[in-house]
């Protein structure tokens, strides 16, 4: 199983962790560099991951874990409006971001009105091809309890955040309740505040953790990273979409931006070494999300193998 953690150190050498990585059998997700300092977002298979920690030790690197590396996460508020999309919702998905995941902000089209709110056929879809969810609420109680309607179909793990204090067990259909974050009208500069994020950042780590355990009971015919680079190295084209990131990972499977009708045959044919087509082993279908092609990966007990 590929761990995913965070690697943080000088940029003298770093391409010794990429190499090592590399020859693990593991994936470099993302590479930030600022100035003397770098950022690597990596896959590491589980057993080895004692000989990338030794030689960040070698290097004076900090080497941490980053469940959040390798997922999409929806940050939905019940509008667009100046009152539901305060600075919390911005806070919260660039925090996320720093943690490795990849954040698509979401309004609702008719999430005013606490007995009125609502949530359509097509958002909840966009919302389910995410790893996880964060419903942002307000300051009150009884809103925050009677908007639950808007996430019970939600299929993945969702975390909703306000600022009183909830009883989990008053909120059934969330996997967790973070308070101390509701309407605020600045950005989270406290080390209160912070902490909140911080608080926010691992109940969606446990979310994922879940949803990774759950996989691994029947394990995927091929990883995502895997996946991505391959249709990276077969599909060409993809590397010059507008996207800022043009192959998002999912833990079942990619994301691919670029349009269905016109690429869905040359996803579809991405071969691998083993002498199977991407086809084969997963389902492509159109997203929800600009007309993007969705490969959600079959899990062995369907294909018979994996590789």
């Amino acid at each position: 199983m590929l761990e995913p953690v965070m690697f943080t150190g000088g940029l003298y050498k770093h391409d010794l962790v990429v190499e090592l990585v590399e020859d693990l059998g593991g994936y470099i997700l993302q590479k930030n560099v600022t100035q003397s300092e770098i950022i690597l977002l990596i896959l590491v298979p589980s057993e080895d991951k004692a000989a990338l920690e030794d030689l960040s030790k070698e290097l004076r690197g900090e080497l941490v874990r980053a469940p959040l590396a390798g997922t999409e996460v929806a940050v939905v508020t019940p509008t667009l409006a100046i009152h539901h999309l305060p600075h919390t919702a911005c806070d919260i998905a660039e925090y996320l971001r720093r943690h490795g995941s990849k954040t698509n902000m979401m309004g609702l089209a008719r999430g005013v009105g606490r007995e009125i709110a609502q949530i359509n056929e097509y958002e909840t879809a966009l919302i389910n091809e995410h790893d996880a969810a964060v419903f942002i609420f307000g300051n009150f109680q009884e809103c925050i309890k009677k908007k639950e309607g808007l996430y019970r179909n939600i299929t993945v793990p969702v975390v909703v955040t306000g600022g009183p204090q909830i009883e989990a067990s008053e909120l059934p259909y969330a996997f967790e309740y973070v308070p101390a974050i509701g309407r605020v009208a600045h950005r989270a500069r406290k080390a209160t505040e912070i902490g909140t994020l911080d608080r926010i950042v691992e109940s969606i780590g446990r979310a994922l953790d879940k949803t990774r355990t759950t996989i691994a009971k029947d394990p995927l015919t091929t990883s995502p990273p895997r996946v991505m680079d391959a249709v990276r190295e077969q599909v060409p084209d993809v590397m010059f979409s507008y996207s800022p990131l043009p192959i998002a990972l999912n833990l079942n499977g990619v994301r691919v931006k670029l349009p269905f009708e016109a690429y869905k045959d040359a996803v579809s044919s991405v071969s691998f070494d083993e002498g199977v087509k991407l086809g084969e082993i997963a389902t492509i279908r159109p997203s929800r999300m600009k007309d993007y092609i969705l490969v959600r990966i079959l899990p062995a007990s369907e294909t018979g193998f994996v590789f």
